[in-house]
Order: structure tokens, then sequence, then C-alpha cells
């Protein structure tokens, strides 16, 4: 994993934490220790499930190159059915409050996509390599 990708990974997971603690702070506020648990729990899974995608989409941009753009498409599509799968599992458990669960995963993936955003407007990438000044032409 390059540098600006380990910086982006941070610059994804630090707003979405920081989401979360808000979300397991009012949850735990709303709804109590388990809304709590809840909230926490949710903002795990989006953090888990997001950087493991920019894991997979940035091993498939170094090996692959041209599929870049479709496997990012493709991976968002799956982050997101996958979210809904987990939704779906955890709906009528007891372990913790599932509407802070599910308003907590809601908000940490939208912080998570805005930070993911921000992070790549933000970032000067090269997308043309520079010829070395030793190489002809």
């Amino acid at each position: 994993m390059q540098s600006n990708d380990v910086r982006t990974l941070l610059n994804c997971t630090v707003p979405t934490a920081a989401a979360g603690v808000i979300a397991t702070a009012v949850s735990g506020a709303v709804a109590g220790g388990k809304g709590a648990i809840g909230a926490a729990a949710g903002t795990l899974v989006v953090i888990a499930f997001m950087a493991i995608g920019m894991v997979v989409l940035q091993r498939t941009a170094k090996a692959y190159p041209s599929l870049f753009q479709m496997m990012g498409l493709v991976l968002y599509t799956v982050q997101i059915l996958l979210l809904a799968i987990v939704l779906a599992v955890f709906k009528h458990t007891s372990l913790f409050n599932t509407r802070a669960f599910a308003f907590s995963l809601l908000a940490a993936a939208l912080v998570w996509i805005a930070a993911q955003a921000r992070a790549y407007m933000k970032t000067k990438i090269l997308y043309v390599e520079p010829e070395s000044a030793g190489t002809p032409s």
C-alpha cells in the first residue's frame, strides 16, 4: 500500500470513528447501554467493511489498472449490499438496540463516503508517469 493510500485510509477512518463516538454517546443517552453497544457495533462494521474495500480496491488498481474504475463501482455496490445484509441479519437481535445500530451504521457510512471523496479531491496523485531525464523519447 502506498503512502497516499494509507493517508486516505486515515483521513476516512478518523472522521468515521469520531462520528461513531458521537453516535455512541447520543445512543447511550437516548436508548441506554444497549443503544451505545448498537451504535458502537454499527460504526465498527462500517469501518471494517469500508477499510477492507479500500485495501481490495488499491490492490486491484496495482495489479490491473485498467479495471480500477469498474472495480470501484462494483466494490461500492457490494459494500452497500453487505451493509444491508448485516442490517437484515441483526434485525431481531436482543444483543443491542437495532435502531441505534441502523442509524449509526448509516451515519458512519455517509461520513466515510464524504471523507473518502474529500481525501481523493485533496490528494494530488499523478495519473501520467512523467518521463525521467535519463530516458530518450
